[in-house]
C-alpha cells in the first residue's frame, strides 16, 4: 500500500502580495500532482491548504491548525516577517518549513530548509552587474520591514567596497502606494539607479507612478534612471501594467525564459494547468522544487520527521526548471544559479546575466567573493547586453 503524507501549503493568495502568493500555490500544487500522478514513485501527498491573506497575525494560527493536525512539513510563507512569525512555533512543536522564495539572508534555523535565493544568489549579482554597466550611485526604495532593511544593507555595504554609494534611502509601509515626495526625491539626488524592495500593490504602484513622472518630464525611465529588483517576476510584470512594464532588472535564480527542456516542460504544464495565472514566477518555482525535494526526502526516510526528513533533504538532487537543485547540509539551503533579467513588453525577461552553473548558498556573506568575478574564470559564463 502507497503512503500519504500531509504537507501544508501556507500561501496568502489575497490581499496585497496576493498574486505571488497565488502563483507560489500554483507551483507547489502542480508539484503535488506531479506525485501522486506517478504510481511509481512510492508515497502520494495531501495538500492541506490554508490562506492568510497576507494579514501577519493570521500566519502562526493558520501553521498552528496544521500541525495541531499531524502535519510535520509546511511549505510556504512570502514574507520574512511571515517566516520569523512562524518559526518559534515550528521550534516549539518540532515541525519543519520549506521556505520557497529569496531573502535577506543571515538567518540559519534548525526548522526551516531554505530552497528560495540566499543574498549571495540575487544581491551581489546585482550589484556588480549595475556597478559595472550603469552606475554606482543608487537610491533605495522599500517596504518598511526586515526584507527592505537588511537587503538595503547589503547593498549600502557592497557598494562602498566598489567605490560607490546610496544616495537616498525610504521606506513605505506594506501597501502604500503615494509616492510623491520620494520620486521627488529621486530627481532631486539624481541617482545612477533606483533599487526597489518594495513589495506586491506597493511594488507596481511605483513602477507606474515612477514612469509616468519620468514621461511627465520628458526623462527616458529606462535609459536615466534604471529600477533594479531582487523580487520582481513575469506574474508581477502583469500587475504592474503594459505602460510600465519594461526595462526593469530583476536578480533572480529563475525566469520563465530559460531554454532548456525541463524548464519548457515545466512551463507549458503550469500555463495548462493555470490559464488565469499564465507564466510561472521564481517564487513558483522554487515552491514546485520544494514539494519534490520533500518528495523525495519523505520517500527515502519513510517517515515525516523532522529529524529524518532533514537528514535525507541533503542527500537529495534534483533536475529543476531552473537547473540542478542540492541542499547544503551545513546550512539548508540550496545552490541555486543566479541570473539577472531585463523585462520586455510582453511581460517576459531577456537573461542578461547567467552563472552559467549553481552556486553554494552563503547566507550570512561570510565565503562569497564578487559573483561576476568567480563566474568570469568559468567558460560558462553568458552576458548579454
Amino acid at each position: 500500500m502507497t503512503r500519504e503524507y500531509p504537507v501544508g501549503l501556507l500561501f496568502s493568495t489575497t490581499g496585497s502580495y496576493g498574486a505571488i502568493g497565488r502563483s507560489m500555490l500554483n507551483g507547489a500544487r502542480l508539484a503535488v500532482e506531479q506525485i501522486n500522478d506517478d504510481p511509481g514513485f512510492g508515497i502520494r501527498l495531501r495538500a492541506v491548504e490554508h490562506n492568510p491573506g497576507c494579514s501577519l497575525n493570521a500566519y502562526a494560527p493558520a501553521a498552528e491548525d496544521m500541525i495541531g493536525n499531524g502535519v510535520r512539513n509546511i511549505i510556504g510563507c512570502y514574507t520574512s516577517s511571515s517566516r520569523k512569525e512562524v518559526i518559534p512555533l515550528f521550534e516549539k512543536r518540532d515541525a519543519l518549513l520549506w521556505y520557497p522564495t529569496h531573502y535577506e539572508g543571515f538567518e540559519s534555523s534548525a526548522n526551516v530548509i531554505y530552497t528560495g535565493a540566499a543574498p549571495n544568489h540575487h544581491m551581489l549579482p546585482l550589484v556588480d552587474y549595475f556597478t559595472r554597466h550603469i552606475g554606482r550611485r543608487a537610491f533605495c526604495i522599500g517596504s518598511n520591514y526586515i526584507w527592505a532593511w537588511e537587503s538595503n544593507r547589503v547593498l549600502r555595504e557592497e557598494l562602498a567596497l566598489r567605490g560607490g554609494s546610496v544616495v537616498g534611502e525610504r521606506y513605505l509601509a506594506v501597501g502604500e502606494t503615494d509616492f510623491g515626495s520620494i520620486i521627488q526625491s529621486i530627481f532631486t539626488t539624481d541617482p545612477d539607479i533606483v533599487f526597489n524592495s518594495l513589495i506586491g500593490e506597493s511594488a507596481y504602484a511605483f513602477f507606474r507612478a515612477f514612469r509616468a513622472a519620468c514621461v511627465e518630464r520628458g526623462i527616458d525611465q529606462v535609459g536615466r534612471y534604471p529600477v533594479a529588483s531582487c523580487n520582481l517576476s513575469e506574474p508581477e510584470l502583469r500587475c504592474i501594467g503594459p505602460d510600465a512594464v519594461d526595462g526593469h532588472l530583476s536578480s533572480s535564480v529563475y525566469f520563465a525564459s530559460i531554454e532548456t527542456r525541463e524548464n519548457q516542460r515545466f512551463v507549458n504544464r503550469y500555463n495548462a494547468a493555470f490559464t488565469d495565472e499564465k507564466v510561472p514566477s521564481a517564487e513558483a518555482e522554487a515552491a514546485y522544487t520544494a514539494v519534490i525535494l520533500l518528495a523525495q526526502s519523505l520517500r527515502e526516510a519513510g517517515s515525516d520527521t523532522m529529524q529524518e526528513v532533514k537528514l535525507c533533504a541533503a542527500r537529495q538532487r534534483l533536475a529543476a526548471p531552473q537547473g540542478e537543485v542540492t541542499i547544503d547540509p551545513g546550512t539548508f539551503h540550496a545552490y541555486l544559479t543566479p541570473r539577472i533579467g531585463r523585462s520586455r513588453p510582453d511581460g517576459q525577461f531577456d537573461i542578461v546575466y547567467d552563472a552559467g552553473r549553481p552556486v553554494a548558498p552563503d547566507p550570512y556573506l561570510i565565503n562569497s567573493t564578487s559573483t561576476l568575478e568567480a563566474a568570469s574564470r568559468r567558460p560558462s559564463l553568458r552576458i548579454v547586453s
